[in-house]
C-alpha cells in the first residue's frame, strides 16, 4: 500500500479498510505492549490482574484457573501471549496466589498493583490520540462498526 500522505482522499475511499484496520492494529498494540513494558510489566500480566479482580472484569472476585482465564480472554488475547509464564511472574511478585484446585486469586498487593498500573492508561491514551478530535474518532469508530454489522459481525 502507499502511504496514506502520498495519496488523494478519492484514492484513500478506495483503499481496503481490512488492510487499514489490519495496519492500525498491529501498532497500536505494538505501541501500548511497549509502554507498558517500559513500566515493568505486560499487557497479559494486566489482563490477569483485572480478570481476577472484584474491582474490575471479575463479576465475583473468585478465583479461575489459566484455562478459566484463557476463556475469558479469548476476545483479545494474542496467540503468542503465554499465560502461564505471565502468571507464574505474577506469582513470584506476590500479586497472585495458586490454590490446591490450580485456580489463582489476586492478593491485596496485586490489587494495588492493578489501580497502580491502571493509571497509566490516560498517558498511554493521550500519546495515541495526539492530533485527533474527539468528534472524529467517535466518527471513525461510528465507521468501523458500521463495516463490522455490514460484515455480518457483531458488535457489543
Amino acid at each position: 500500500m502507499v502511504a496514506t500522505q502520498q495519496i488523494s482522499d478519492a484514492e484513500l475511499a478506495g483503499q481496503p479498510a481490512a488492510y487499514w484496520t489490519g495496519v492500525a492494529y498491529e501498532a497500536l498494540i505494538a505501541y501500548t505492549r511497549s509502554q507498558l513494558v517500559e513500566k515493568g510489566y505486560t499487557q497479559p500480566q494486566f489482563w490477569l490482574l483485572r480478570n481476577l479482580s472484584a474491582n474490575d472484569i471479575s463479576p465475583d472476585g473468585e478465583g479461575m484457573t489459566l484455562a478459566d482465564l484463557r476463556e475469558a480472554m479469548t476476545s483479545y488475547i494474542r496467540p503468542e501471549d503465554d499465560l502461564t509464564a505471565e502468571a507464574e511472574l505474577l506469582l513470584e511478585r506476590g500479586w497472585l496466589t495458586r490454590d490446591a484446585e490450580h485456580r489463582l486469586w489476586l492478593t491485596e498487593e496485586g490489587e494495588r498493583a492493578r489501580v497502580g498500573l491502571a493509571r497509566n492508561a490516560p498517558a498511554i491514551r493521550a500519546a495515541l490520540h495526539e492530533g485527533i478530535d474527539d468528534s472524529d474518532y467517535v466518527s471513525t469508530l461510528k465507521v468501523l462498526r458500521r463495516l463490522i454489522r455490514n460484515a455480518g459481525g457483531t458488535v457489543a
